[in-house]
């Protein structure tokens, strides 16, 4: 769940209208006190300088990690820096990624707000929290039961209604909710997992790093026709993606 851009693409997602608040975000800001200023000068400061600052041109995007409560997915002891472009321990040796490689990663998948999302290593929940923001229905994959457990707890409190987190090997995605339109993985496998270029809906963008070492973020796309459309767009460093996408590496 480490999430670390070396390098940005200065290809970008087209700029749309910024949309209404969603439903949960506003349902849990009713329920609970005023944020802390601190934290909303935070957020305003790595909108502009790391997201904005850095060719993050998706106005909804922008939008909706603005407002997002980022500590809320960070240790209690860590708070205070859940708003730096770094990536952050959750514990059990994962991490929330940088909020740059979030804003890249959703803005490359680009989600529409009729669309179905899968999250594969939820990890504390962050990613699926800004995807449940712009899309109509977030399934998300941890395989860290603790993780998921409380990812599922979290969004829940926050409000959020149109998220479902399970505990599970990622690499097979989740093909009762197939297809997707939107797929982002956040570890790296070596090779990109069959069974999400299969659960991708035709017109559908699937973002994962690739490699071992040197990893590339790859935008995967899927053509009318079923063949796939890939690009890199970044070099990045993520943990590598356990269970399955182990067993199953490739033999260079």
């Amino acid at each position: 769940m480490l999430g670390l851009a070396f390098f940005f693409s200065r290809r970008a997602s087209k700029q749309e209208p910024a949309p209404a608040v969603g439903p949960a975000v506003e349902k849990s800001a009713d329920k609970k006190p005023a944020e802390d200023a601190r934290f909303v000068r935070a957020r305003e400061r790595m909108v502009e300088r790391d997201l904005a600052g850095r060719h993050i041109t998706n106005q909804r995007v922008l939008d909706v990690m603005g407002r997002l409560p980022r500590q809320r997915f960070v240790p209690a002891r860590l708070e205070k820096s859940a708003y730096d472009d770094h990536p952050l321990p959750i514990g059990h040796n994962q991490t929330i990624s940088q909020p740059y490689i979030v804003a890249l990663m959703t803005q490359l998948a680009d989600p529409k707000p009729g669309d179905r999302a899968l999250d594969v290593g939820t990890g504390s929940g962050y990613q699926a929290a800004v995807l449940a923001s712009l899309c109509k229905e977030v399934y998300g994959i941890e395989i860290v039961k603790p993780l998921a457990d409380d990812a599922r707890a979290r969004l829940k409190q926050l409000g959020f209604q149109n998220v479902t987190v399970r505990h599970g090997d990622g690499y097979q995605g989740w093909a009762d909710h197939a297809p997707f339109d939107v797929i982002l993985v956040a570890a790296a496998p070596d090779h990109v997992p069959q069974p999400l270029i299969d659960q991708l809906a035709v017109g559908g963008r699937l973002v994962i790093p690739v490699g071992r070492y040197l990893q590339e973020l790859l935008l995967l796309e899927k053509q009318s026709d079923g063949s796939i459309r890939r690009s890199v767009k970044a070099g990045v460093a993520f943990v590598p993606m356990t269970g399955q996408a182990q067993r199953n590496e490739t033999l260079d």
